[in-house]
């Protein structure tokens, strides 16, 4: 898996996206959240599967990168992966933006709701 860097010789990190994408609607809102992220230039999405299947070309990307872990719900499936391999991370819940696990539609509006508070949490976290 090649990463795309920038060529200007700057030191700044490259932002790596990882979304939980579980079985409930805060994975699901996770990961759709990511995605538009990514298409808006925040980070490269990744895999959080293979971080948590420890290969080497994930890991090793992980290591140098400023890492940006989306976990939809407090059983933090992707911290835990992130913790066994001591990779850096900046960690955000998805139900922490006023989502509940279950019980919350994921409409167009939601989605565009959480987008623009993980991003300003993302962009906050990079300012200091």
């Amino acid at each position: 898996m090649e990463i795309p860097s920038c060529s200007c010789g700057s030191d700044k990190k490259i932002n790596l996206i990882y979304a939980c994408s579980g079985a409930a609607n805060t994975g699901l809102l996770a990961d759709q959240a990511a995605r538009r992220l990514s298409l808006e230039g925040v980070g490269n999405m990744s895999c959080l599967s293979g971080i948590g299947a420890n290969l080497s070309n994930f890991v090793e990307n992980a290591k140098t990168a400023k890492n940006i872990l989306i976990d939809g719900c407090p059983v933090a499936c992707g911290k835990k992966m992130f913790d066994n391999l001591e990779l850096p991370y900046q960690h955000l819940i998805i139900t922490n933006f006023g989502v509940e696990k279950g019980k919350t539609v994921i409409t167009e509006d939601v989605i565009e709701q959480v987008k623009g508070s993980l991003k300003e949490a993302i962009l906050n976290e990079t300012q200091n």
